[in-house]
């Protein structure tokens, strides 16, 4: 990018010269964009079929703070619903054989981005709720947010109405063969690396660090089919890992599941949680396998979380060859109950948990064990737990299960029995 005339002072803005590359690569077929050491600034990157970014050791791509470089705004997903919103830090749509890869740095200076979040919240909460998200009207004056989100379709639309709405990191959507390789990526403005209704994603040796910060998960991919994740390094703000399917009503219509995962050899640890299912898994979630992970610090293990009103279903989750220590709430946890909605029928609306089995685990300093919460509709069956041994200070707790097989789970040296 220098010989293309990029300037590398972390002052001067890249982003036109970088997407004009792009563009110009991509109507010749493709090609490389590669980056020398030094820093260069940019906005948001679009990718396009058979594009790759190669950051040299030494090279960071450092992405502006300036809200206003992401405009116009672009279709995306935030938190399981499509919507517009900020363009991401890198995108693409309905592309093919994208790759960031290399041994640099990308830094998205999310601390504005948090900022602002905590300062509408704040507004908020003080000043009570509006009819409009505040930071939207002052971006987007000719648009009203009630129009935006009412095509969604969701139970979920008046929430939204009232947030701020910060950009994904990485965020391709519709893309089939993404690979993101031995790149370090620090201080993301939200989800750090987002998959959308992709297929066939490689993500291999990236390290993640966000400090304490709202919602920075590592890496999340949504409606995904044939995922893999090894040899990476996270500690964020939110969950490390997370496997999502979209949210609530919106979600079940589009019926897009996330399946045929595979995490391995992986580190995590400051986060929420190591490696999360749900809470937004109305699409479905199925056929994952997790193996030969380490989580040390998050707050919480393996974590499949959701709550009345999701719906979708979770299903054929293989997890095995597990090291914890240091989490500070539970090490294995399954709940439908994550958020306190009212009781009501079995329907559409309703989670399930199911064909669930982990083995070979071990785990110390860890406050509960295993936690798990069905619902009275909808208990959480077909579950195996074998060869596990855990110290801990609080008890396991069951509640609303059926046929659970504990085999050699061990916690404090007792071996845990179920009464049924």
């Amino acid at each position: 990018m220098k010989q293309a005339g990029a300037v590398t002072d972390g002052n001067t803005l890249n982003t036109q010269l970088i997407n004009e590359t792009i563009q110009r690569l991509a109507a010749d077929g493709g090609g490389t964009l590669f980056f020398p050491a030094g820093t260069y600034l940019t906005a948001s990157i679009r990718m396009e079929s058979n594009i790759t970014l190669d950051l040299e050791a030494g090279a960071t791509l450092l992405f502006s703070d300036d809200f206003e470089q992401y405009l116009p705004y672009v279709e995306m997903r935030y938190e399981g619903v499509m919507m517009k919103s900020f363009q991401p830090l890198i995108y693409a749509v309905d592309a093919e054989n994208i790759t960031i890869k290399g041994e640099g740095k990308l830094d998205g200076q999310g601390k504005s981005w948090w900022m602002e979040f905590f300062k509408v919240m704040v507004d908020l909460k003080e000043n009570g709720v509006r009819d409009v998200n505040p930071y939207q009207v002052l971006w987007d004056k000719e648009n009203d947010t009630k129009a935006i989100y009412e095509e969604t379709n969701s139970d979920y639309v008046g929430t939204l109405q009232h947030r701020f709405f910060r950009p994904p990191f990485i965020h391709p959507i519709r893309c089939n063969t993404v690979r993101i390789e031995g790149v370090t990526i620090v201080n993301s403005p939200f989800w750090t690396i987002n998959p959308e209704f992709c297929d066939n994603v490689f993500i291999k040796g990236v390290t993640i660090n966000n400090p304490p910060s709202p919602n920075t998960d590592g890496i999340n991919p949504e409606s995904c089919r044939n995922v893999h994740i090894s040899d990476c390094h996270i500690s964020v703000g939110d969950d490390c890992i997370t496997i999502k399917s979209g949210r609530d009503l919106q979600g079940r219509n589009m019926g897009a599941p996330c399946e045929n995962i595979t995490i391995t050899n992986c580190t995590m640890l400051a986060g929420h949680g190591g490696v999360v299912i749900g809470s937004e898994m109305s699409g479905s979630v199925r056929k994952i396998t997790i193996s030969n992970c380490v989580f040390d610090g998050t707050d919480r293990g393996i974590r499949l979380k959701s709550t009345r009103g999701r719906g979708g279903v979770v299903e054929q989750i293989r997890v095995n060859n597990i090291v914890m220590s240091n989490i500070k709430q539970e090490a294995i946890v399954m709940d439908l109950m994550y958020s306190n909605m009212p009781e009501e029928p079995f329907s559409d609306r309703t989670p399930v948990f199911r064909n669930i089995h982990i083995s070979d685990l071990t785990g110390v300093n860890v406050k509960t064990p295993i936690k798990i919460r069905g619902l009275d509709e909808s208990p959480i069956r077909d579950i195996t737990l074998r060869n596990i041994n855990i110290e801990s200070s609080e008890k396991p707790f069951f509640q609303n299960y059926e046929r659970i097989r504990l085999t050699d789970v061990i916690v404090n040296g007792e071996e845990i029995k179920l009464d049924k």
